[in-house]
Order: C-alpha cells, then structure tokens, then sequence
C-alpha cells in the first residue's frame, strides 16, 4: 500500500515539474522575443539617429563652404 501511495506522489511531483516547466519555458521564450523587439526597435532608432546627424552635418558643411566660396548652398551641395 506504501509502495502505491509513494509511487503516487512520485508521479505527481512528477506532473507537476513538468507543468512548472513548461510554463517556464513559455515565460523564457516570451522575455526573449519582448528583448529581440525591444533591440530591434532602439537599433532602427540609432540608425535614424545617425542618418539624422550625418544629413545636419552635410548641410552644415555646405553652408559653411557656400559662405567661403560666395555661392549658394546648393550650388556647395553640388560640389
């Protein structure tokens, strides 16, 4: 009789590690596709940032050229 109820029990622990596990494993899963999204998103962030400082950069340059050369802006752009 012993030896049913322990095995029992066994089975049970048994049961519920695995459940325990499982939801775990889905928790885990979840946390990383939450962290892929989230670098996904700051990494498209930088980039427009630095897309955005690059083109301020170029205007400035072309300004500070078109001011040394008497032109006009554009005509420094096309340089």
């Amino acid at each position: 009789m012993r030896k049913i109820i322990l095995a029992a029990a066994a089975a049970g622990a048994a049961l519920t590690l695995t459940a325990c596990s499982e939801k775990t494993e889905d928790a885990a899963g979840e946390t990383a596709d939450a962290a892929m999204a989230d670098t996904e998103a700051n990494a498209e962030a930088a980039g427009e940032a630095i897309e955005g400082a690059a083109d301020e950069t170029a205007d400035a340059a072309a300004a500070a050229e078109a001011e040394m050369q008497d032109e006009s802006t554009e005509e420094a752009k096309a340089d």
